[in-house]
């Protein structure tokens, strides 16, 4: 897809789109027919939908995919979308999808199931979700003396967003227009990145306007969430063209940026290793929920400022929550306030005995079952969630 010019976050389209679905009294509303989305935000879908009064609505889901057998998938059995998307029950069936990737770009479909023989239907055209990142073009080529700056999409976004600009990492300049105002000159030892205004977190990639020895600091991950009283890796690679006289790791949520190695609140939990031009790795032990922040890496040169974004970390215990599921029938959920990173494997617990081991966060217990159940996560065994009677939770 050419890349085109940025306009604005989220909505493309704004008018609603109505689908009748075959026949009278039976149709699917959607809000949107387009919407243009970042990398790494969430976005929330919505549809309103009719259908005749003899009739009760015993299903509703999202979709974009099918099975062998050609039936839809709901977003929530589609390990893509794994922990990632939550539908709330209201008047607008909004679906709600977070840590958006490029590969969620697709046509999304609500379906609904009656309580009728042949009662299922599905809102054609659908919703076209779109999901970029932002880059800065730099023209003309490498051997002109004066550049020109443009922060882009791969969709086109509406609006009138304000533009940020950063050289080596410092704020330079803001503006609605997504092309930076002045030309810039080419240089061995300087960087540019672009962001939007509200979406600051979501920063684009630093690029050198000569060669590939300007300052920067780049990411191994962007998101990390992992579970409380565990460890974690946090790390990055650097480069700057001149020579360094300081590195550190810091949360940016503090006023001033502070060594971690400094701060009371991690005495003893942080060590840092690393070579310049290799990974630099913050470890951070004993995690609590209180260290969940965004950590960044600076080095210290004389034009060098603070490296953002960073790796935004979160830390989360496990909770078992328990839902009515099909006649007779209890569903045991095992939650964190994040998504977890690897695709963990969980395990089940049942009156402390390990029942079952699978990838799937979910597990079916029948309705009278009185037992308590706790769940964990492969690897962290220690770290399980705390026992849920499923009896009492039930009343």
């Amino acid at each position: 897809m050419a890349l085109r010019t940025a306009g604005s976050v989220l909505v493309v389209f704004l008018w609603s789109v109505a689908v009748v679905l075959g026949q009278t009294g039976w149709s699917v509303t959607y809000t949107k027919k387009s919407i243009c989305a970042f990398k790494g935000s969430k976005v929330e879908l919505s549809c309103s939908y009719t259908y005749p009064s003899v009739h009760t609505i015993t299903t509703t889901f999202w979709f974009t995919k099918y099975d062998a057998e050609g039936k839809p998938v709901s977003l929530r059995d589609d390990p893509d979308y794994n922990r990632r998307v939550t539908y709330h029950r209201d008047k607008k069936n909004r679906l709600t999808i977070r840590d958006l990737r490029e590969k969620d770009s697709a046509t999304y479909k609500f379906r609904f199931i009656t309580d009728h023989t042949g009662g299922k239907y599905t809102g054609d055209p659908g919703v076209t979700l779109s999901v970029t990142a932002l880059q800065v073009m730099v023209t003309p080529p490498r051997w002109a003396t004066s550049k020109t700056l443009t922060c882009i999409t791969t969709c086109t976004l509406t609006g009138n967003p304000t533009y940020i600009w950063y050289k080596n990492g410092q704020h330079l300049d803001e503006s609605t227009s997504p092309q930076y105002k002045y030309s810039v000159f080419s240089n061995y030892d300087d960087s540019y990145s672009c962001t939007v205004k509200g979406h600051e977190d979501l920063h684009s990639p630093a690029v050198c306007l000569q060669d590939q020895d300007c300052s920067r600091v780049t990411y191994t991950k962007r998101r990390i969430c992992v579970l409380k009283g565990s460890t974690v890796d946090i790390s990055c690679t650097y480069v700057g063209y001149y020579s360094t006289t300081s590195t550190f790791w810091f949360r940016s949520d503090k006023s001033t940026p502070e060594d971690l190695i400094r701060d009371p609140g991690y005495t003893g939990r942080v060590k840092y290793t690393g070579t310049y031009r290799g990974p630099s790795i913050l470890r951070i032990t004993d995690l609590r929920e209180e260290d969940s922040a965004e950590y960044r890496f600076t080095f210290k040169t004389k034009k060098w400022g603070h490296s953002f974004p960073g790796t935004t970390l979160s830390v989360t215990g496990l909770q078992v929550k328990v839902t009515p599921a099909a006649e007779g029938q209890k569903t045991l959920t095992c939650i964190t306030t994040c998504t977890l990173t690897d695709n963990p494997t969980y395990i089940w617990y049942r009156n402390g005995l390990n029942v079952q081991d699978n990838s799937s966060p979910m597990y079916s217990i029948s309705s009278e079952d009185a037992d308590s159940y706790s769940c964990a996560v492969k690897g962290r065994e220690g770290l399980r969630s705390s026992a849920v009677c499923e009896y009492s939770a039930a009343q």
